[in-house]
């Protein structure tokens, strides 16, 4: 009789057990599958006499209910011994491991630069990508003729052939062109870091790229000097790459600031003393910096009398290199998960 079937498949359910997460399974499919035990008493339920369905049918329920019970119970118990163990069972993953997603490179080294800045009271300022004329070069003390306006280092995308306008429309080279609109959106004292993509029509290869991303900074107030941008580069250097990194300021040239000087450290690599990286010379250049030039101050409403400032600009690509010994610039861009998934620790 199916009551028989019934009580006596209850019975067997309460005292089934499993040891690991196979015989679990091989129990789920002995009673709860389609072709189980507890699906064929369902199946003979259809023939049972109408008289007969109410007590059979809640004896049927009932016995699913506590089936399901029993292994719900026993696959806790199994989770609790694995992990007692130092085991952890899920059983309601996926069979094929599936693969997570890691932070850039890039993305690791500017965040770490702008939380240095951060502590030392920069804020972030961003700006558009396509811009003009006037806010990447005619603000920036930039002549008409300098070479940086041709069409081999910028990628214009509106521009009259020979003639330079200030509504010349084209990619940022720098993000210097930040700069110019926070200098004439605000008054000082300013001190802002303008982190971003910017974009050069250079030829593609292992130390070269036709975009990639820079960190720059400016501070404007009364009576800046050269001695403060030397301390705060001194700062982020140490935070960077250890207290132990010494920097040194050599003089240099930029349109924009005047005196202008481009800073080493000493080699991370060899610490200082010559390898291949440094090139033998134990030190290794990373960005350039220098007082904001008075025309440029002038240019963007700041009385050049009153205020001084200083700027800086790295490559994020450059400081990348130096702390993880990329020596290819193209791999940042490849989207290879095997470069990318080095980084999943970082």
């Amino acid at each position: 009789m199916l009551k028989d079937s019934i009580q006596t498949l209850m019975a067997q359910v309460k005292e089934i057990q499993a040891n690991n997460a196979e015989e679990l399974e091989a129990l789920r499919i002995k009673y709860l599958s389609k072709k189980g035990e507890i699906t064929a008493l369902f199946n003979e339920f259809r023939e049972v006499p109408n008289d007969q369905k109410r007590e059979l049918g809640q004896l049927l329920n009932q016995l699913r209910q506590e089936t399901e019970g029993r292994l719900a119970e026993l696959r806790e118990q199994l989770g609790e011994r694995l992990e007692a163990s130092g085991e952890r069972l899920d059983l309601t993953r996926t069979p094929d491991p599936i693969a997570l997603g890691t932070r850039h490179p890039l993305s690791l080294v500017r965040e770490e630069i702008e939380d240095i800045f951060s502590r030392i009271g920069f804020t972030i300022a961003q700006g558009p990508e396509v811009e003009d004329d006037k806010h990447v070069y005619g603000m920036l003390n930039f002549a008409p003729e300098h070479p940086a306006r041709d069409m081999q280092d910028t990628f214009f995308i509106e521009k009259e052939i020979g003639v330079q306008k200030p509504t010349d429309v084209l990619l940022r080279s720098h993000t210097s062109s930040v700069q110019t609109r926070v200098m004439t959106s605000q008054k000082p004292p300013i001190r802002v870091l303008c982190p971003g993509r910017v974009y050069r029509n250079e030829a593609i290869s292992a130390r070269a790229h036709c975009f990639f991303h820079q960190v720059e900074g400016l501070y404007i107030d009364k009576n800046v000097s050269f001695a403060d941008l030397r301390e705060a580069l001194l700062y982020f250097s140490k935070e960077m790459f250890g207290p132990e990194t010494k920097i040194r300021l050599r003089p240099s040239y930029f349109p924009f600031t005047e005196p202008s000087a481009e800073m080493d450290i000493s080699c991370n690599i060899c610490g200082g003393t010559g390898c291949s990286f440094c090139k033998g010379t134990g030190w290794v250049e990373i960005l350039g910096c220098g007082m904001v030039d008075p025309n440029v101050l002038e240019a963007c409403g700041i009385d050049s009398k009153v205020y001084s400032g200083y700027a800086f600009g790295m490559g994020v690509e450059r400081i990348t290199n130096l702390k993880y010994r990329v020596k290819d610039l193209r791999l940042f861009s490849e989207n290879d998960v095997r470069f990318l998934k080095q980084f999943e620790s970082c």
